[in-house]
């Protein structure tokens, strides 16, 4: 064997061992929670930040109050191209009742993907943060519910958001 195919032997491996350490069991979202984000005929996507109340899009914003809408340039990386630019961008929204998920990304040395679940009831002026969790890219709420009932999202560990 070449010191080549070594070399991709050990990246393979490494990428697999990765993988495996990337699949976390849901710890802190209530059964009770889960049972209505798993019906996705309740939920509605949306992608525009303007389709969401400000209370739940100042839970994803960064410290300038922004998220970039979905397409939209922003800051992606720890290298600040633009200060003018937010440095997270929504990737998806779905709405069900009283459930908001967001999806959306994070710039920075790692680049990371995050998942907001917040309940805003009638009525009630400010919402509550349900769920806080990382995992994707998730091309949309169904992929979220997958990723929801087989394990790979994490929320071991007090995520900065």
């Amino acid at each position: 064997m070449t010191a080549g195919m070594k070399h991709i032997v050990v990246y393979l491996l490494c990428t697999v061992a990765t993988q495996s350490f990337c699949c976390a069991d849901v710890t802190k979202l209530s059964t009770e929670d889960q049972k209505p984000l798993k019906d996705s005929s309740r939920f509605h996507e949306v992608h525009s930040t303007g389709d969401l109340p400000p209370a739940i899009v100042a839970f994803c914003a960064g410290r300038d109050g922004r998220l970039a809408e979905p397409g939209q340039k922003w800051n992606a990386t720890d290298v600040i191209t633009d200060p003018n630019l937010p440095g997270k961008r929504l990737i998806w929204a779905a709405v069900g009742g009283e459930y908001y998920v967001v999806h959306y990304e994070r710039g920075g040395i790692a680049h990371s993907f995050h998942i907001l679940v917040a309940k805003l009831t009638k009525g009630d002026v400010k919402p509550k943060v349900v769920w806080r969790g990382v995992g994707g890219p998730l091309k949309d709420y169904a992929a979220f519910v997958i990723a929801l009932r087989n394990g790979k999202l994490d929320d071991r560990l007090g995520y900065a958001h």
